[in-house]
């Protein structure tokens, strides 16, 4: 009786043995089967990731391109969305889509916001000017972009520095108006093409 419960528990344990073996075995082949599927599906989002990439790559170097070109043909528009005195005066945002400096050749067109004053209190007022022609118009290559700068009186006895820093890969620039009796105001925006 000991020996046919003796051989039992052998047998079961063999059997135990076996069915852990086996399921090991088949769950390696088929680990090993699911990492070999999956390699192809790995390498096409490698692909597909690279592409894309490139074709950004492409597109912003388009895009600088393009803000280069308009930049030099003198034929684009300065969008403001905001205006600060300088040094330290609070930001105002601007939400008038009329404002803006459009540069057309050697022809300048202003219509912007400005905050005068000797002492406070500043107070706002429209610089609103078309200019046949403005002195000292350079352009000058950057690091990141472009300076482009001028200078009118605006049909006044006040001469006003403008300078425009262009950014070539964001399309953003940030304007300041310089004059001898004002403190300097500061615009930032973007830069727009003149269809």
């Amino acid at each position: 009786m000991k020996r046919k419960i003796l051989f039992s528990i052998f047998l079961l344990t063999a059997a135990t043995i076996a069915i852990i073996g086996y399921t090991q075995s088949s769950k390696n082949s088929h680990s090993k089967a699911a990492s070999t599927s999956m390699q192809p599906i790995n390498d096409t989002r490698e692909a597909r990731h690279l592409a894309r990439e490139q074709r950004r790559a492409q597109r912003l170097a388009e895009y600088e391109k393009f803000m280069d070109s308009i930049v030099l043909s003198r034929n684009f528009k300065f969008v403001p969305t905001d205006i600060q005195q300088q040094p330290a005066g609070s930001t105002r945002l601007l939400n008038n889509p009329n404002y803006e400096l459009s540069v057309w050749d050697t022809e300048v067109d202003i219509c912007l916001p400005y905050i005068k004053g000797v002492t406070p209190p500043y107070y706002f007022v429209l610089l609103n000017y078309t200019l046949p022609s403005v002195s000292r118009y350079i352009t000058e290559q950057t690091r990141d972009g472009w300076n482009v700068s001028f200078s009118s009186y605006l049909f006044s006895a006040t001469e006003y520095n403008f300078s425009l820093d262009i950014f070539s890969s964001s399309g953003s620039a940030t304007l300041t108006i310089a004059s001898t009796w004002y403190p300097d105001v500061q615009y930032n925006g973007s830069i727009i093409s003149i269809n």
